[in-house]
């Protein structure tokens, strides 16, 4: 059958147009999807690397005053908080029992001094006995026993006389140790400070024979320290003489500036239990470390035992060309690494030299200038989600 020209020309028009067209949409439709990337500028900041950790805020220096006596607390002259001089009259204790052990103690001294002068009046008489004897002796009118009898009271009543001084050296020293006791019935403040607690209060009855009662605490509050607790995979970094600042849990904006004073060698006390039965010992627990500083309270807005975040800066730098530490794509020794750098619609990989980090930034040495965006990301890595699935209603999965 023989198809007129015209119609094969159009047929053939229709299919040209059908082509083009399927092969448009099939451009459209089957092309690979554009890949977005998230960036950050590289910007200039203050940077500072620094050790964290958590503080205690403790007086720097702290006295127990106690009593070295026992009785009653008689009076308590003092309340809690408030400050005091050295050498102010804190409390006192009843004194009855010390006055009367320092009356007893005056009197045995006064016995024996009389013991002692009466065997000097005895050491006289035996001397001129023993003169006498020794006369007679000598002129045949008195036997030698006679004479070594008197001989022997003298000394004896001699050797008596130095027994008696050595016991009147001892009783003044129990009088001496009376009179003290009975001085410390009256508690005196040993520094300028602020009674931070009261330990016993008034009518209470105080017993030292074995350790000094605590009646009350004194602390300088003018200057606070700080102990922080840092982890033994952090103290190896730090050394006295680092800046140092903290924050307060109840006041996050405001910094405390100090300088490191020292390390404590020794771990902090019961933060590690050995395993005793198994069969290895281990540690249980992170070691951690002491460090100290201080910082003026001249308002004393800081509290004992308050908690303190606590920064040691290792290092800082001031306007830093800084990028994200995620956008580092391989780390090398020596501080080098790579990035991957989006510059118009291309994306270059460059290398640069890295410098300080807070594990959030990290600056940039050299290999890139201010402005230029880094990828930190981008669309590939995103779960591709199929169109005909359904989601789940709420509640199932």
């Amino acid at each position: 059958m023989n198809v007129p020209k015209k119609k094969q020309i159009i047929i053939a028009v229709i299919v040209i147009v059908l082509v083009t067209a399927g092969i448009a949409i099939a451009r459209k439709f089957m092309a690979p999807a554009k890949i977005t990337y998230i960036t950050a500028p590289a910007v200039r900041m203050d940077l500072e690397e620094s050790v964290l950790a958590t503080g205690i805020l403790k007086a720097f220096k702290t006295v127990a005053v106690g009593a070295q006596v026992n009785g009653q607390l008689k009076t308590l002259h003092v309340a809690l908080g408030a400050k005091v001089k050295k050498g102010q009259l804190l409390a006192e204790i009843d004194p009855v029992l010390p006055q009367n052990t320092l009356k007893d103690a005056e009197a045995q001294v006064e016995n024996l001094q009389a013991q002692k002068r009466s065997k000097q009046a005895l050491l006289k008489q035996y001397e001129l006995a023993y003169q006498r004897q020794g006369q007679m002796h000598a002129k045949d009118a008195g036997s030698r026993a006679d004479l070594e009898s008197a001989q022997a009271q003298l000394e004896s009543t001699r050797y008596d006389i130095s027994a008696l001084a050595a016991q009147i050296k001892k009783a003044i020293i129990a009088v001496d140790t009376a009179r003290a006791n009975l001085g410390y019935t009256r508690i005196h403040a040993p520094i300028d400070g602020t009674v931070i607690s009261i330990d016993t209060e008034e009518g209470q009855t105080v017993v030292s024979n074995q350790t000094a009662t605590t009646i009350l605490t004194l602390a300088t509050l003018d200057n606070m320290t700080i102990k922080a607790k840092i982890s033994e995979a952090d103290v190896t970094r730090v050394k006295a003489g680092l800046p140092t600042y903290f924050t307060l849990l109840g006041d996050s904006d405001t910094r405390y500036y100090g300088k490191l004073r020292a390390i404590e060698p020794g771990p902090v006390s019961g933060s590690t239990t050995t395993g005793s039965t198994s069969s290895s010992s281990s540690s249980s627990s992170a070691i951690y470390y002491y460090g100290l500083f201080e910082v003026p309270n001249p308002d004393t807005k800081l509290k004992v035992s308050m908690t303190a975040q606590v920064a040691i800066v290792l290092n800082q730098a001031r306007q830093a060309l800084c990028i994200p530490v995620s956008a580092l794509a391989e780390r090398q020794k020596g501080g080098r690494a790579t990035v991957k750098v989006l510059a118009g619609e291309q994306v270059e990989v460059r290398a640069i030299q890295t410098g300080i980090s807070d594990n959030v930034q990290i600056q940039v040495v050299n290999g890139l200038r201010e402005g230029e965006k880094v990828i930190i990301g981008d669309s590939s890595n995103l779960p591709k989600s199929d169109p005909n699935t359904t989601p789940p209603p709420p509640g199932r999965r």
